[in-house]
């Protein structure tokens, strides 16, 4: 199990020319953090190698592991040409994935601005053929790297457990798996004990964040919250301070036997570097309190 922090987390400061992607990678490594995700918001490495290549050189000199290169991508075109172009494009950051020496790469399917109409199971299924088809043409090219693939329960259309489980199970490519953001089923209303527990089997990757959660009866005002599916109210929190049980998230990952990379996205309004830092250590120290998983068998 390692612990670190995806890029996006500091995105605010990035943005804001703050700090640049380097500068993040000794931030994580002088905060704790054993890795880092790279989230390509608020700079470029696509057409941009040689910075790419200093990101890997700062890591190493840190001794921070880079885990996973993630990035937005919409394969719901009905144009063929368009949809062409978006495969072709996330192939070129499949390059990337591959320079920055990772194995895990996570590509969205969706948009993650969407009506209503296109949150719907109904248009997931008329879709579906198309997010399969691009996702095993990726996986394929990333085969090569010996690159797994993910999908992210992420973007209102594939948010739910069941719709990422049917998109995994249809695309059936042994380097296609699950990067499972603990916190991301509320954005469809899903219990988030109920999907982390279904999608553990076909996780490579875990997300931890946390939210302040409200009913769509009870308008809480200013700040920064987002809608659900469903039109609850959700707004960022430091990991451990939100409505999200993540002890017990924690109890049921870590019962299932994994032991990878544990990456901490940090979505609210406090200062990035103090929401990033607490996330961080309350993750570390809730795994090391929960219980190591009893054996099922007793001996007579």
């Amino acid at each position: 199990m390692k612990v670190g922090l995806s890029s996006y987390s500091l995105v605010r400061l990035i943005r804001d020319e703050e700090m640049t992607i380097l500068d993040a990678v000794d931030w994580v490594a002088e905060n704790g953090g054993e890795h880092m995700e790279i989230v390509p918001f608020g700079f470029t490495l696509v057409d941009h190698f040689a910075l790419a290549d200093q990101v890997k050189e700062r890591a190493a000199e840190k001794g921070i592991e880079l885990s996973c290169y993630s990035i937005l991508a919409n394969l719901l075109h009905e144009d063929d040409a368009a949809y062409e172009e978006e495969v072709a494009r996330i192939k070129e950051h499949v390059d990337v994935a591959n320079r920055l020496g990772v194995k895990l790469m996570r590509h969205d399917v969706t948009a993650f601005r969407m009506t209503p109409d296109e949150m719907t199971i109904h248009h997931f299924n008329d879709f579906l053929p198309r997010i399969v088809e691009g996702s095993q043409r990726i996986a394929d090219y990333a085969a090569q790297y010996g690159i797994t693939t993910t999908i992210e329960n992420h973007g209102f259309s594939v948010q739910q457990s069941d719709r990422v489980q049917t998109v995994i199970r249809a695309v059936d490519r042994e380097n296609f798996r699950s990067t499972l953001d603990v916190g991301n089923f509320l954005c469809a209303d899903e219990d988030p004990l109920v999907g982390v527990r279904k999608n553990l089997p076909l996780t490579v990757n875990v997300h931890f964040k946390d939210f302040y959660i409200r009913p769509f009866y009870e308008n809480p005002g200013g700040g920064a919250w987002i809608r659900t599916v469903n039109e609850n109210y959700l707004r960022g929190a430091i990991v451990g301070h939100g409505d999200i049980p993540i002890r017990q998230v924690i109890r049921l990952i870590k019962d299932s036997g994994y032991d990878g990379y544990l990456t901490i996205e940090f979505e609210g309004m406090e200062h990035p570097f103090e929401g990033s830092k607490i996330g961080m250590d309350n993750v570390r120290r809730f795994w090391n309190e929960a219980p190591e998983k009893e054996s099922s068998t007793q001996s007579v």
